[in-house]
């Protein structure tokens, strides 16, 4: 027991950098995968233009909106390649691409960055199906209330969405849990990385227990949390 709480104590430093990764990932990525929906959700505008005889008319011309373009590459290339991978992009990049030296302060800053632009993109794709769900006539009746297209979304289309698309947030939230571990990729020191520092250093595998006790009681109480949210929003029921 007392080597138990003697390793519990070792790892209570990377228990910390492991929380403010999860944490500050949620706080980034949930708001930007919402502006990122929006510019995955831009289509085609028509252009209307005048006829000859004075009329208006929709042209069979359209104006891309290259900012959709842009969100589908970037979603695309944020699901489609390793997190590794973008973590360590991120930190090295500014060196090779700018000659920048940077501190190695950096590692933090660049962990939170390359979790925070990943999971962005997953949450874009979870918003956008939940609000392409909401039924077209629930938006054409709001126009014909009056209601501007900011009212439209925050009091008809994301109490909706938000409702429909909680559970497979809480999906990539528990899997974000897991995935702080990745942070060791660029030798940003969370609490697996101390957990197998300590067990090589011991030659024993119970600190790798214990951090694995830690990722599943937190994942419990994110799942309790949340199926508690969804409950609260079981507004039928």
């Amino acid at each position: 027991m007392d080597f138990f709480l003697e390793v519990v104590y070792g790892l209570r430093e990377g228990m910390l950098a492991s929380l403010a990764i999860f944490s500050l990932t949620l706080i980034f990525s949930l708001p930007l995968g919402l502006i990122i929906a929006f510019g995955r959700m831009s289509k085609w505008a028509p252009l209307a233009f005048l006829s000859k005889s004075g009329n208006r008319v929709l042209g069979a011309i359209s104006r891309f909106k290259p900012i959709q373009l842009i969100t589908k590459l970037y979603i695309s290339v944020m699901r489609g390649t390793p997190l590794m991978l973008q973590l360590l992009v991120v930190f090295f990049g500014p060196f090779f691409l700018f000659g920048i030296q940077l501190s190695s302060g950096y590692r933090f800053y660049a962990t939170i960055i390359g979790f925070s632009i990943n999971y962005a993109a997953y949450f874009a794709e979870i918003y956008r199906s939940g609000i392409q769900s909401i039924p077209v006539g629930q938006l054409e009746a709001s126009e014909v209330l009056g209601y501007t297209k900011a009212q439209t979304f925050f009091k008809i289309t994301f109490p909706q969405m938000f409702k429909r698309v909680l559970p497979p947030v809480t999906n990539e939230i528990i899997t974000l849990v897991k995935d702080t571990s990745l942070a060791y990729a660029i030798a940003y020191s969370e609490m697996f990385t101390l957990a197998k520092q300590i067990a090589a250093a011991r030659t024993t595998i119970m600190p790798l227990f214990v951090a694995g006790l830690f990722y599943y009681i937190f994942n419990l109480v994110v799942a309790v949390v949340m199926e508690r949210v969804e409950k609260k929003l079981d507004y039928y029921r």
